[in-house]
Protein backbone atom coordinates (compact mmCIF):
# COMPACT_ATOMS: atom_id res chain seq x y z
CA UNK A 1 0.00 0.00 0.00
CA UNK A 2 1.25 3.48 -0.83
CA UNK A 3 1.31 6.06 1.79
CA UNK A 4 1.64 9.77 0.85
CA UNK A 5 4.27 11.40 2.42
CA UNK A 6 3.69 14.05 5.33
CA UNK A 7 6.07 16.37 3.49
CA UNK A 8 4.74 16.02 0.09
CA UNK A 9 1.03 16.92 0.83
CA UNK A 10 2.16 19.80 2.88
CA UNK A 11 4.09 21.38 -0.21
CA UNK A 12 1.29 20.57 -2.36
CA UNK A 13 -1.44 21.95 -0.27
CA UNK A 14 0.88 25.06 -0.04
CA UNK A 15 1.19 25.44 -3.87
CA UNK A 16 -2.76 25.47 -4.17
CA UNK A 17 -3.08 28.26 -1.81
CA UNK A 18 -0.61 29.87 -3.33
CA UNK A 19 -2.58 30.11 -6.71
CA UNK A 20 -5.69 30.87 -5.31
CA UNK A 21 -3.89 33.98 -3.73
CA UNK A 22 -2.50 35.06 -7.02
CA UNK A 23 -5.75 34.42 -9.01
CA UNK A 24 -7.98 36.20 -6.57
CA UNK A 25 -5.25 39.16 -6.53
CA UNK A 26 -4.96 39.14 -10.76
CA UNK A 27 -8.74 39.41 -10.99
CA UNK A 28 -8.81 42.56 -8.08
CA UNK A 29 -6.46 44.19 -10.01
CA UNK A 30 -8.46 43.65 -13.30
CA UNK A 31 -11.78 44.94 -12.02
CA UNK A 32 -10.16 48.08 -10.31
CA UNK A 33 -8.52 49.06 -13.55
CA UNK A 34 -12.06 48.44 -15.53
CA UNK A 35 -13.68 51.09 -13.05
CA UNK A 36 -10.88 53.39 -13.59
CA UNK A 37 -11.17 53.48 -17.32
CA UNK A 38 -14.95 53.80 -17.22
CA UNK A 39 -16.26 57.36 -18.16
CA UNK A 40 -17.39 60.10 -15.74
CA UNK A 41 -20.54 60.94 -17.43
CA UNK A 42 -21.99 57.42 -16.41
CA UNK A 43 -22.43 58.60 -12.98
CA UNK A 44 -26.06 59.96 -13.04
CA UNK A 45 -24.90 62.57 -10.50
CA UNK A 46 -21.82 64.00 -12.34
CA UNK A 47 -24.18 63.91 -15.75
CA UNK A 48 -26.77 66.18 -13.97
CA UNK A 49 -24.03 68.51 -12.67
CA UNK A 50 -22.53 68.88 -15.97
CA UNK A 51 -25.90 69.61 -17.74
CA UNK A 52 -27.18 72.38 -15.22
CA UNK A 53 -24.05 74.48 -13.96
CA UNK A 54 -26.91 76.85 -12.19
CA UNK A 55 -26.72 73.71 -9.80
CA UNK A 56 -23.11 74.42 -8.66
CA UNK A 57 -22.50 76.69 -6.55
CA UNK A 58 -21.95 80.44 -7.39
CA UNK A 59 -17.75 80.21 -6.35
CA UNK A 60 -17.29 78.04 -9.67
CA UNK A 61 -19.50 79.25 -11.99
CA UNK A 62 -17.51 81.07 -14.89
CA UNK A 63 -17.54 84.84 -14.19
CA UNK A 64 -19.24 85.61 -17.63
CA UNK A 65 -22.51 83.88 -16.26
CA UNK A 66 -22.65 86.09 -13.27
CA UNK A 67 -25.09 89.29 -13.82
CA UNK A 68 -22.90 92.52 -13.06
CA UNK A 69 -25.44 95.04 -14.48
CA UNK A 70 -26.90 97.61 -12.01
CA UNK A 71 -30.81 98.79 -11.85
CA UNK A 72 -31.05 102.07 -13.33
CA UNK A 73 -31.77 104.68 -11.23
CA UNK A 74 -34.98 106.65 -11.26
CA UNK A 75 -35.84 109.22 -13.92
CA UNK A 76 -32.22 108.50 -15.40
CA UNK A 77 -33.39 108.46 -18.86
CA UNK A 78 -35.05 111.85 -18.20
CA UNK A 79 -32.16 113.21 -16.65
CA UNK A 80 -30.02 111.94 -19.44
CA UNK A 81 -31.77 113.60 -21.96
CA UNK A 82 -31.69 116.92 -20.01
CA UNK A 83 -28.10 116.60 -20.26
CA UNK A 84 -27.90 115.96 -23.71
CA UNK A 85 -30.31 118.99 -24.40
CA UNK A 86 -27.66 120.88 -22.56
CA UNK A 87 -24.75 119.60 -24.76
CA UNK A 88 -26.45 120.97 -27.61
CA UNK A 89 -28.18 124.03 -26.47
CA UNK A 90 -26.28 125.16 -23.30
CA UNK A 91 -28.74 126.89 -21.28
CA UNK A 92 -28.09 130.38 -19.89
CA UNK A 93 -27.03 130.88 -16.13
CA UNK A 94 -27.93 133.49 -14.01
CA UNK A 95 -31.40 132.31 -14.73
CA UNK A 96 -34.69 131.31 -12.78
CA UNK A 97 -35.05 127.48 -12.56
CA UNK A 98 -37.96 125.58 -11.90
CA UNK A 99 -37.61 122.18 -11.26
CA UNK A 100 -39.35 119.18 -9.37
CA UNK A 101 -42.63 116.86 -10.82
CA UNK A 102 -45.17 117.12 -13.57
CA UNK A 103 -46.84 120.48 -12.43
CA UNK A 104 -43.62 121.90 -13.26
CA UNK A 105 -43.14 120.01 -16.55
CA UNK A 106 -46.26 120.40 -17.83
CA UNK A 107 -46.10 124.08 -17.22
CA UNK A 108 -45.89 124.57 -21.04
CA UNK A 109 -45.94 127.97 -21.01
CA UNK A 110 -43.58 128.96 -18.26
CA UNK A 111 -41.47 130.95 -20.90
CA UNK A 112 -44.50 133.45 -22.03
CA UNK A 113 -46.00 133.81 -18.32
CA UNK A 114 -42.97 135.09 -17.30
CA UNK A 115 -41.47 137.07 -20.85
CA UNK A 116 -38.92 139.24 -18.63
CA UNK A 117 -37.31 136.13 -17.21
CA UNK A 118 -34.40 134.03 -17.92
CA UNK A 119 -36.11 130.85 -17.48
CA UNK A 120 -34.86 126.89 -17.57
CA UNK A 121 -37.85 124.12 -17.11
CA UNK A 122 -36.37 121.53 -15.70
CA UNK A 123 -39.50 119.15 -14.08
CA UNK A 124 -39.48 115.31 -14.93
CA UNK A 125 -43.08 113.85 -13.98
CA UNK A 126 -43.57 111.31 -11.04
CA UNK A 127 -40.66 113.00 -9.37
CA UNK A 128 -40.54 113.24 -5.64
CA UNK A 129 -38.36 115.64 -3.67
CA UNK A 130 -35.64 113.07 -3.15
CA UNK A 131 -35.54 112.74 -6.70
CA UNK A 132 -34.16 116.80 -6.90
CA UNK A 133 -31.66 116.06 -4.43
CA UNK A 134 -30.32 112.62 -6.42
CA UNK A 135 -29.93 115.09 -9.92
CA UNK A 136 -28.99 118.26 -8.23
CA UNK A 137 -25.11 118.16 -9.12
CA UNK A 138 -26.60 116.93 -12.90
CA UNK A 139 -29.99 119.61 -13.02
CA UNK A 140 -29.40 122.37 -10.78
CA UNK A 141 -25.97 123.40 -9.94
CA UNK A 142 -24.27 123.36 -13.15
CA UNK A 143 -26.81 126.67 -14.31
CA UNK A 144 -25.88 128.55 -10.87
CA UNK A 145 -29.74 130.04 -11.12
CA UNK A 146 -29.98 133.18 -9.62
CA UNK A 147 -33.23 131.19 -8.23
CA UNK A 148 -34.67 127.92 -7.54
CA UNK A 149 -38.36 127.34 -7.77
CA UNK A 150 -39.26 123.90 -6.62
CA UNK A 151 -42.81 122.21 -6.89
CA UNK A 152 -42.70 118.45 -5.23
CA UNK A 153 -44.36 116.81 -2.20
CA UNK A 154 -47.67 115.48 -3.60
CA UNK A 155 -46.18 112.18 -5.40
CA UNK A 156 -43.82 111.23 -2.04
CA UNK A 157 -47.56 112.16 0.13
CA UNK A 158 -49.18 109.77 -2.27
CA UNK A 159 -46.33 106.95 -2.38
CA UNK A 160 -46.62 106.78 1.39
CA UNK A 161 -44.09 109.23 3.13
CA UNK A 162 -45.42 111.28 5.89
CA UNK A 163 -45.08 115.09 5.93
CA UNK A 164 -41.77 115.04 8.31
CA UNK A 165 -40.14 112.83 5.38
CA UNK A 166 -41.01 115.45 2.99
CA UNK A 167 -40.43 118.11 4.99
CA UNK A 168 -36.69 116.43 5.41
CA UNK A 169 -36.03 115.94 1.65
CA UNK A 170 -36.71 119.37 0.92
CA UNK A 171 -34.02 120.53 3.54
CA UNK A 172 -31.56 118.48 2.43
CA UNK A 173 -32.51 120.06 -1.52
CA UNK A 174 -32.08 123.57 -0.37
CA UNK A 175 -29.03 122.66 2.06
CA UNK A 176 -27.22 121.50 -1.47
CA UNK A 177 -27.96 124.12 -3.37
CA UNK A 178 -27.04 126.93 -0.76
CA UNK A 179 -24.04 124.46 0.08
CA UNK A 180 -23.13 125.98 -3.63
CA UNK A 181 -24.92 128.76 -4.31
CA UNK A 182 -25.19 130.49 -0.87
CA UNK A 183 -26.66 133.52 -2.45
CA UNK A 184 -29.62 131.75 -4.53
CA UNK A 185 -32.95 131.58 -2.74
CA UNK A 186 -34.90 128.30 -2.80
CA UNK A 187 -38.91 128.78 -3.60
CA UNK A 188 -40.97 126.20 -2.10
CA UNK A 189 -44.56 126.20 -4.22
CA UNK A 190 -47.07 124.77 -2.03
CA UNK A 191 -48.50 121.71 -2.88
CA UNK A 192 -51.76 121.82 -4.85
CA UNK A 193 -54.79 120.53 -3.27
CA UNK A 194 -56.61 118.21 -5.99
CA UNK A 195 -60.22 116.06 -6.34
CA UNK A 196 -57.95 112.97 -7.03
CA UNK A 197 -55.60 113.34 -4.17
CA UNK A 198 -58.31 114.52 -1.92
CA UNK A 199 -57.36 112.12 0.60
CA UNK A 200 -54.12 113.08 1.74
CA UNK A 201 -55.44 116.51 1.84
CA UNK A 202 -54.66 116.90 5.91
CA UNK A 203 -51.20 115.80 4.65
CA UNK A 204 -50.97 118.25 2.27
CA UNK A 205 -51.83 120.68 4.81
CA UNK A 206 -49.12 119.64 7.40
CA UNK A 207 -46.75 119.37 5.03
CA UNK A 208 -47.39 122.93 3.60
CA UNK A 209 -47.54 124.10 7.13
CA UNK A 210 -44.05 122.31 8.04
CA UNK A 211 -42.14 123.97 5.00
CA UNK A 212 -43.54 127.75 5.69
CA UNK A 213 -42.48 127.40 9.40
CA UNK A 214 -39.33 126.24 8.05
CA UNK A 215 -38.87 129.12 5.68
CA UNK A 216 -40.28 132.01 8.22
CA UNK A 217 -36.45 132.27 10.15
CA UNK A 218 -34.73 131.76 6.70
CA UNK A 219 -34.49 135.51 5.75
CA UNK A 220 -35.33 134.86 2.37
CA UNK A 221 -32.43 131.92 1.66
CA UNK A 222 -36.09 130.16 1.59
CA UNK A 223 -39.17 131.31 0.95
CA UNK A 224 -42.81 129.46 1.18
CA UNK A 225 -45.23 130.45 -2.21
CA UNK A 226 -48.94 129.50 -0.85
CA UNK A 227 -50.40 127.78 -4.08
CA UNK A 228 -52.22 126.05 -2.02
CA UNK A 229 -54.97 128.38 -1.04
CA UNK A 230 -55.74 129.90 -4.46
CA UNK A 231 -56.74 126.49 -6.24
CA UNK A 232 -59.77 126.11 -3.47
CA UNK A 233 -63.45 127.86 -4.13
CA UNK A 234 -65.72 129.14 -1.78
CA UNK A 235 -66.90 125.60 -0.58
CA UNK A 236 -63.34 124.56 0.36
CA UNK A 237 -63.16 122.09 -2.28
CA UNK A 238 -60.84 122.17 -5.52
CA UNK A 239 -61.93 123.87 -8.22
CA UNK A 240 -62.30 121.80 -11.46
CA UNK A 241 -62.22 124.71 -13.67
CA UNK A 242 -58.56 125.09 -12.98
CA UNK A 243 -57.56 121.03 -13.08
CA UNK A 244 -57.25 118.76 -16.13
CA UNK A 245 -60.00 115.98 -16.45
CA UNK A 246 -57.82 113.91 -14.59
CA UNK A 247 -58.66 115.50 -11.19
CA UNK A 248 -54.92 115.92 -10.71
CA UNK A 249 -52.88 118.65 -12.78
CA UNK A 250 -53.17 121.90 -13.16
CA UNK A 251 -54.91 122.92 -16.65
CA UNK A 252 -54.17 126.56 -18.52
CA UNK A 253 -56.42 128.18 -16.15
CA UNK A 254 -54.87 126.90 -13.41
CA UNK A 255 -51.36 128.29 -14.03
CA UNK A 256 -52.59 131.58 -14.89
CA UNK A 257 -53.84 131.95 -11.82
CA UNK A 258 -50.32 130.74 -10.08
CA UNK A 259 -48.41 133.04 -12.50
CA UNK A 260 -48.83 136.39 -10.55
CA UNK A 261 -48.14 134.47 -7.30
CA UNK A 262 -44.80 132.87 -8.42
CA UNK A 263 -43.91 136.02 -10.28
CA UNK A 264 -44.42 138.11 -6.96
CA UNK A 265 -42.45 135.39 -4.92
CA UNK A 266 -39.43 135.81 -7.66
CA UNK A 267 -39.41 139.48 -7.45
CA UNK A 268 -39.83 139.55 -3.62
CA UNK A 269 -37.14 137.03 -3.04
CA UNK A 270 -34.16 138.57 -5.45
CA UNK A 271 -34.88 142.13 -4.11
CA UNK A 272 -31.69 143.42 -3.38
CA UNK A 273 -29.78 140.36 -4.32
Amino acid sequence: MNRTSPLRSLVAATLTATVLLLVTACAHRTATKQRQNEPKSHSPLASRALAHPATQPRSTQPASTQSTTRPALPFAAEIEAFEQSDRTNPPPQNAVLFVGSSSIRLWKSLKEDFPDLTVINRGFGGSQVADSVRYANRIVLPYRPKAVVLYAGDNDLAAGKPPQQVLADFVSFESKVHAALPRTPVLYLAIKPSIARWNLIDKIRQTNRMVEDYAKPTNGKVVYVDTFTPILGPDGQPRRDLLQTDGLHLNAEGYKLWTPIVRGAIDEALDGK
